[in-house]
């Protein structure tokens, strides 16, 4: 067995220190605060999709609902391209320099999007210049937002212990999907209790990104008092050239090609189940804002609390019978959930056919960043993470309520179910050629190549 070398912690860093019941206090600690300042920042990244019903009017004047939501599809959307550069930016800066400093500087680039889409003016008071700020301050965050999966995912599986990396990990998502449920509590909580729905359309829809701004301060404070993982500090010395470098990442295409495979049909899967869904409930299944709220929310409560039992799951079983599964249920019902919940006559139908959806969402969401952990070593994982699915991301999250939307409006609705589960029967492809990753896992490697 190899010995571990001491290897002296970088400047401005605190390593975690030996005894196994100290290391276990300082691991939880440490995944606790990345995950609180992950779910930080991901409400602020949803809390423009969850507000988008009621200030789309604000920046985009028109009688037709459906135009209205498009065009704030279509900004939603462009925020996603900004993705893969924060992937290359902050996935380079994690590699070189650290996981913690590159989660602190990402946390403050959120900060200042929310902060200027709640100080900016209608299109009645400026015209044109509203729509311009609302898309730069959306391309700051997809900028944030870009970089913080990779760089996250590095950070939660390299704290992990080795046999609850899957369980640790799926705190990434657990936090993702905490983070739509706060947006959307916060809007019931604006709508049931302190305004009427006519503030919360003149002004009220300031408010969360407010609160964003605030939370992006406690986020901060928790993210420059985190520990350096182990794994990033005890690399050789003669690695550190090399560290978030693309030329690096260009030896690892058959990697590169699975994150971009599942993540394909995973986050189209994702943002249609999520992010997208409080809308078709409104426009395609005519129920009322609150009643699509309400069932969003309980779907959402029981999606989150799937995913640290399906990442502890694959620490059993394994990743790969997960994905499987996931590409299954997804490539053979998406068509028919969606065309059942087309027609849902009541909230507490949707909300089972939500939550079914959910399970079988779950295979992919609960283990995806223990997985494309699992494909890189640790000087190149940060970025062998995150461009690739930001990427991905760009080009099928971004645009699918744009494409949704789109489909609608030429009357062929059902197209998109269909591109939903033509999408996840490519990652199944995927998941059914690859390698079992908890066993080739290049994490049992970090340390000891630093020996």
């Amino acid at each position: 067995m190899a010995t571990l070398v001491s290897v002296a912690p970088a400047p401005g860093s605190t390593r975690l220190h030996a005894g196994p019941e100290h290391i276990s206090r300082r691991r939880l600690k440490a995944i606790f605060s990345g995950s609180v300042g992950n779910l930080v920042e991901w409400y602020d990244w949803y809390a423009f999709s969850s507000f988008s019903l009621y200030f789309s009017a604000s920046f985009f004047p028109s009688d037709d609902t459906t135009a209205q939501l498009l065009q704030t599809a279509g900004i939603f959307a462009l925020g996603f391209l900004m993705r893969p550069i924060g992937g290359w930016m902050f996935g380079r800066i994690a590699d070189k320099v650290g996981r913690k400093q590159s989660m602190t500087l990402s946390v403050l680039l959120m900060s200042l999007g929310s902060l200027l889409i709640a100080l900016t003016p209608t299109y009645q008071t400026v015209g044109i210049v509203a729509p311009i700020l609302l898309l730069t301050a959306r391309l700051l965050q997809g900028l944030s937002v870009g970089g913080e999966y990779g760089v996250s995912a590095a950070y939660l599986s390299e704290m992990a212990t080795r046999r609850r990396r899957g369980f640790y990990s799926s705190f990434l998502y657990f936090t993702l999907i905490a983070a739509q449920l706060l947006a959307l509590g916060i809007q019931l909580v604006l709508l049931k209790v302190l305004l009427t729905e006519a503030e919360l359309l003149a002004w009220g829809w300031r408010i969360p990104f407010v609160i964003g701004a605030l939370l992006s301060v406690v986020a901060l404070y928790l993210r420059q008092n985190l520990d350096e993982t182990a794994a990033f500090e005890q690399q050789p010395v003669k690695s550190e050239e090399l560290r978030g470098s693309l030329k690096v990442l260009r030896r690892y295409p058959g990697a590169v090609l699975k994150v971009v495979g599942l993540t394909l049909g995973g986050t189209l899967a994702f943002y249609t189940l999520t992010t997208y869904m409080l809308k078709f409930l409104v426009n395609t299944a005519h129920m009322t804002k609150g009643a699509a709220t309400n069932t969003c929310f309980l779907a959402l409560l029981g999606f989150a609390a799937m995913q640290p039992v399906f990442g502890s799951l694959s620490d059993r079983i394994g990743r790969r019978p997960l994905l499987i599964g996931f590409g299954l249920l997804g490539a053979l019902g998406s068509v028919p959930l969606l065309t059942a919940l087309s027609h849902t006559t009541t909230p507490w139908e949707a909300l089972g056919l939500l939550l079914l959806a959910s399970v079988a969402v779950s295979g992919y969401t609960s283990i995806s960043a223990v997985v494309k952990a699992e494909l890189f070593p640790v000087e190149i994982r940060a970025l062998g993470i995150g461009l690739p699915h930001a990427l991905t991301v760009a080009v099928f999250g971004g645009t699918a309520e744009y494409i949704a939307l789109w489909c609608k409006g030429i009357g062929h609705e059902s197209y998109f179910y269909w591109y939903v589960s033509g999408c996840i029967a490519i990652s199944l492809v995927v998941a059914l050629l690859m390698a079992e990753t908890r066993v080739t896992s290049f994490h049992d490697q970090d340390l000891s190549d630093a020996a």
